[in-house]
């Protein structure tokens, strides 16, 4: 394989169900592949996107003190502000080259609040864009579930409170010609919960790795939404559905991309599901909760988060 698919979602809104089939196989089809694939006919608007880009540059243009005051670090629960070489989401190479910003859902109730910079009319734009992509992800997991031979809204309510995440991510071009060996954009990994969809803003630096551990440059897709598989959902179709390492490696130029990870509600109980199990079998994982899978994976990112819940 030297490409990911481009596959059109329109007609998963479509009245005639024999169209969200034939959608949904095709996605079926790339979810056992590569775990990777394309969307367009999506329905989120060019100015929506482009504007969330916009909102994304002005908030990381900041000072390091504004932005710091937003910290990850501070604030918790995966909300706020994450600084340049915090992470390392390849736990064997050194800290990755990027900073972002990250906004959850919430309904304040129980759930902290998110944090949100001084800047006007901000927190509304970035909040809209989280509430379109967030309706793409639903309609995603109903192609899920008709590829997996379950009822179309088996998934339903377990992401109507999902912890789901929205990242604004920032590559300085400053490290590209200085990056250390073995230091990336993004290290190599897998995403952690069901599905996750990219916007990028045209540079290039994502790289898929195949089944023969080649890798697969991701070119740049206007108006698309790059969609992969996490463990989660791989974890729930035991293995059917594969979630494939990815990496970004250090952009040439200043690279910027949004990425949503619409993850299952946190009581939702991941099992194999019907079907994904052959006669005789066992499930490959055991049971376990939305909330203490993604909670274990959360940690081991967020070294420095000892004692918070940073998946919550």
């Amino acid at each position: 394989m030297t490409q990911i698919p481009i596959i059109d979602i329109a007609a998963l809104q479509s009245a005639d169900p024999t169209r969200r089939a034939a959608v949904a196989g095709a996605i079926g089809a790339a979810c056992r592949d590569t775990g990777f694939f394309a969307i367009t006919g999506h329905g989120v608007a060019g100015e929506r996107i482009a504007d969330t880009f916009a909102a994304a540059a002005q908030f990381f243009a900041q000072p390091l003190e504004a932005k710091q005051r937003l910290a990850i670090g501070t604030h918790g629960h995966n909300r706020g502000y994450v600084a340049l070489a915090t992470e390392s989401l390849d736990e064997k190479a050194q800290p990755d080259l990027k900073e972002a910003f990250n906004v959850i859902w919430t309904d304040e109730a129980t759930r902290p609040p998110n944090v949100w910079p001084a800047l006007p009319g901000w927190r509304e734009r970035v909040q809209a864009y989280f509430d379109a992509v967030h309706a793409v992800g639903r309609r995603l997991h109903a192609a899920f579930a008709l590829d997996l031979r379950l009822p179309e809204d088996f998934f339903a309510d377990k992401i109507d409170r999902p912890q789901a995440t929205l990242r604004l991510l920032h590559y300085p071009a400053a490290f590209a010609s200085d990056a250390p060996a073995g230091q990336a954009g993004a290290g190599t990994h897998t995403d952690y919960g069901n599905v996750t969809l990219l916007a990028t803003d045209g540079v290039a630096g994502l790289q898929v790795r195949r089944r023969d551990g080649g890798w697969i440059d991701v070119p740049p897709l206007p108006g698309a939404f790059v969609c992969n598989i996490g463990d989660c959902l791989m974890r729930w179709s035991n293995d059917v559905y594969v979630s494939t390492p990815h990496r970004v490696l250090p952009p040439r130029q200043e690279r910027y991309s949004i990425a949503f990870f619409l993850d299952p509600n946190p009581d939702a109980l991941v099992s194999a599901l019907p079907g994904c199990v052959p006669p005789g079998e066992a499930p490959k994982s055991p049971p376990v909760t939305a909330a203490d899978y993604l909670q274990q994976r959360f940690t081991e990112t967020y070294k420095h988060l000892s004692g918070k819940r940073a998946g919550a």
